[in-house]
């Protein structure tokens, strides 16, 4: 017979209501912050933006700290580190779910609706009643509506971004791997040479941003294509915001000495959250940049 153990079950925390209450922040000042920079005037979004981003950070510094405080104190048990493991692996298959809801529309995009305005064999009417003159071609850089832009190219920054990240999760393995070995060096090496590639990801991105804007035209309001194209891009550059301040707490907390060969589930969290991100990228470059 296995010796029971005790299943530790937390006090009542204020910090799911305070994560609420910043992602409403966030949501609400992204959203009004596109509509003020589409109308070219000043307005509250993007202060309400940045207080949510800080409203976030401050209920992951404190989530972070309980939850490290009960890990340092042995409250945890095996019972307990299945329902994290199984934590962990429904939130990874729910943002799957996100990113194929994404992909789906940009499907649902190239090959039903810009199929139906351009007339195809099923729906010339369509095409002759509403835009006669206009060609179905993807990317989509001349819209029915007379908006013109440029499609953005799989070569430059999306290809070097590619590398960047493959080359990232292999680091992020072998920091995985010198954990469950004992090598505390190798384990802080490659762990920080995978943050510094986060965040020249980001970096990169950002500057693509900036390239597509003022030099391609391609914008939020260039369509379809424009549409999707930020839309895939800019949540999976959130998501590797986020895996990048995972991997960063993770740094601190080797630095401190936390972890061990036996018991390091928040690194390995992480560590399968940051090859999630890698394979969605893929899927990115391949869907969004070169089919």
């Amino acid at each position: 017979m296995a010796e029971q153990q005790s299943y530790y079950v937390p006090a009542s925390s204020p910090w799911p209501i305070v994560g609420a209450v910043g992602l409403g922040l966030i949501a609400w000042g992204a959203g009004h912050t596109v509509i003020d920079m589409s109308k070219e005037q000043d307005g509250y979004g993007s202060t309400v933006l940045i207080a949510g981003l800080i409203v976030i950070a401050v209920m992951l510094f404190g989530w972070f700290r309980d939850q490290i405080n009960e890990s340092m104190k042995g409250l945890y048990s095996d019972q307990l580190g299945v329902s994290y493991k199984q934590g962990m692996s429904w939130f990874i298959f729910s943002e799957v779910m996100f990113f194929a809801a994404f992909f789906g529309a940009l499907f649902y995009a190239r090959v039903i609706a810009v199929q139906w305005l351009g007339g195809d064999s099923n729906n010339a009417m369509t095409n002759e009643v509403l835009w006669p003159e206009f060609v179905a071609h993807w990317p989509l850089v001349n819209t029915p509506g007379g908006t013109e832009t440029q499609a953005m190219g799989w070569y430059g920054l999306p290809a070097i971004n590619t590398i960047i990240l493959l080359v990232s999760s292999v680091t992020c393995h072998f920091a995985h791997t010198g954990l469950e070995q004992g090598k505390r060096k190798q384990l802080t090496a490659m762990l920080g040479v995978t943050i510094i590639l986060g965040l020249i990801f980001l970096y990169l991105q950002g500057a693509e941003y900036v390239h597509a804007y003022e030099e391609l035209g391609l914008t939020l309001d260039s369509g379809i294509y424009g549409n999707t194209f930020y839309m895939l891009t800019g949540f999976h550059g959130l998501h590797v915001t986020l895996g990048t301040v995972m991997l960063i707490i993770m740094f601190l907390r080797v630095l401190k000495g936390h972890f061990t060969p036996d018991n390091h589930f928040a690194f390995q969290a992480t560590s399968w959250y940051w090859h999630f991100v890698d394979v969605v990228w893929l899927c990115l470059f391949v869907v969004v940049y070169v089919l």
